[in-house]
Formats: structure tokens, sequence, C-alpha cells
């Protein structure tokens, strides 16, 4: 497949203070991909840099192997066939559903224009919107129109910057698998930026973990969640504890519960004093186990409540039960072990 999006080894910073250092990914037609992060690591300042808004101190970006950045070149935005979505929508107050979807298209035939802004209208289920003004629009409906409004043009790629940042939780999610699907249909190449992880997930193929300026994990939701690359990773997606082990053997880590069996992802000195990362859904409820733990806390999660159980040694682990098994802090639950995977980190000292 063509090689749409490159990134390569790119630096960018401000004022003699480097904010994104030597990243490197790339994304092929038709993928979505997600620059992850906590605030100030970067990622807006490389989603602008791949828009056109920001050079580059070092390396380049490639859009459909035509170099349009690097320290020597910078192509303005206009000239890269690059549509983007702002956090606030950025529609036209003044200017109707179908002039603001028909505003990219001016060079093209009347008829066609016309039947552009209709076909969008139908992939996104808002045919009976055309007269009417954003005002008038939900904020689910106005991020739809934003997002076909620079779907339009059929750009090479498409940059998302926060889109869902201004809804609550159950909305975002909802919203970033529809866009995906939107997304899929029509072919277009993405990458979102956003610091809501079950956000990315929804929408991305691929998710870039950026932390303190650098890409600490370039990869799919299941590696990222799975065989995080370092403890940045492992302590910014999902939800998860470290516990004290040692490498006993190939894929054996000997643990205060046992010796756990899985996939070694990390360390692999048989002789490394490890911590383990061990993730909720490791821990099953099992009231036959003769392992046991204290509940010592608990949080409610609709289908499911997140338990804090302290083991012996006074070490804290996760556990996720489904919301009908009701158990009281104080409580001694049953627990087993069920990891496929082993991700290890050398101990700390």
């Amino acid at each position: 497949m063509t090689i749409q999006l490159a990134v390569e080894q790119v630096s960018i910073g401000y004022a003699n203070k480097t904010v994104v250092e030597n990243i490197s990914f790339s994304l092929q037609q038709g993928e979505i991909g997600c620059l992850l992060g906590p605030s100030g690591c970067g990622k807006t300042s490389l989603l602008r840099a791949i828009a056109g808004f920001e050079p580059v101190m070092q390396g380049r970006i490639m859009l459909q192997g035509r170099e349009v950045s690097s320290p020597a070149q910078l192509v303005p935005p206009e000239k890269r066939r690059v549509g983007m979505v702002f956090q606030d929508f950025a529609l036209f107050p003044h200017l109707s559903v179908a002039k603001n979807i028909a505003f990219g298209l001016r060079d093209m035939p009347k008829l066609a224009r016309q039947q552009r802004v209709r076909e969008l209208l139908e992939l996104v289920e808002m045919q009976g919107t055309c007269d009417k003004y954003p005002h008038q629009l939900s904020g689910g409906q106005q991020q739809r129109i934003a997002l076909v409004r620079a779907m339009a043009p059929k750009p090479d790629i498409l940059l998302l910057d926060e889109p869902f940042s201004s809804m609550d939780t159950e909305l975002r999610e909802q919203l970033a698998r529809e866009v995906r699907s939107l997304l899929r249909r029509d072919g277009i190449t993405a990458i979102m930026v956003t610091h809501d992880q079950h956000e990315a997930f929804a929408m991305a193929d691929h998710i870039a973990v950026l932390g303190e300026g650098r890409l600490r994990q370039w990869g799919t939701g299941f590696d990222l969640y799975h065989r995080p690359a370092d403890r940045f990773v492992a302590d910014f997606i999902g939800e998860g504890v470290m516990l004290p082990g040692k490498i006993v053997g190939k894929d054996r880590v000997a643990t205060e519960l046992g010796v756990v069996f899985g996939s070694m992802e990390g360390e692999e000195d048989a002789v490394a004093q490890v911590d383990l990362l061990l993730r909720p859904d490791d821990v099953i409820h099992d009231d036959n186990s003769p392992m046991t733990a204290e509940v010592v806390g608990r949080a409610f999660r609709g289908a499911e409540y997140l338990y804090t159980l302290r083991l012996p040694s006074g070490q804290d682990i996760l556990c996720m039960v489904q919301s009908h098994h009701q158990h009281e802090i104080g409580e001694s639950l049953g627990i087993r072990l069920e990891v496929d995977h082993l991700p290890v980190f050398r101990r700390q000292v």
C-alpha cells in the first residue's frame, strides 16, 4: 500500500527549547493514527507541523512521497491537500450547513459541488439540515458537519485536533467510532490528537504515545496495553500495578502470588529482579481459590466494580469483578491469576 504520511526523525522547538525530539512513524493510505499523551508532551506541535503551521528543526515530513517539511523548506498548508478539524469545530456561523460544507469546493462546478454536499450529508445522516445554521445544531451535529466540511475536498490526509474534547465521555467514544466508520467508508487517511486513551482506542489503527517530547511507543491499542515499551507507557495506558518478582526461567516470573506463566514482554535476564505489570483483568475473582486478598477499596463502573485488594505483604493489586458480585471493604476475596502477557521492567533501585 501507498505510504500517505511519513514523519522521519522530526524535532520541533521554539526559542531554543526542543518540544519534540527525533520522532518517526508512518501511515499508509486509509489508515487512522493518533498522537496520544499528557498535556505539554508535544502532540499538538507535531500535528501543526504536519499541517504546515510549524517548521521543523530537523528531519522531514513526507505526504504521498513528497517532502513538505524539512529545515530547508516549508510547503504552506494550502498547498499540502490537508484537511483540518479543530477543537471548536470552527464552523462559519453566518453560513448554512450546505454552504459550510461547500466552502472548500469553490473551484468545483456547481452541480458537482451540490452533489458532493448531498452525499456527505447522507453519509452523516443529516440530509434535512442543509438550510440550518450552526447555532441550530447540537454539539454532536456540529462535530459531524465540521468533519464532512474537512472531508469535502477529499484531502490527502485529515488532521483532527482534539475534536471531541468539548463533549462528555460517553458521547466522545460514540462519535470517535462514528468518525472512524466515516473515514473508513471514504478511504481517508487521518491522524488525531487526544489525551484520552479511550478515544484513541475507539478511533485509531496505530497510536503514538508521546511523553516529554519523545515517542515512547508506536503501536496498536492492544500492544500499548499488553506490551508497553517502558514504564511511562505502562503507567499512562490503562490501569495496573507493578508487582515485584524475579524471572526464574523462560516466560516465568516468581511473585508473591506464585510463579506466573505467560509470554514475556520486556526484560529477559534470568536473574533480574523485575516489576511485573499486572492489569485488573489479569486478576480473576474465584470463590474456590485458596489464594485470597483483602478488599480495601472499590469503584463502581456500571457493569463492573474495580476492587483494590491488599495482599499479606501489604502490596495492593487491582481486580475487575462483575457488579452483581458486591463485596464490602474488609472482606476476603478469593482470586486467581489468568495472565497471557508478562510485561516486566527491571526493578528500579
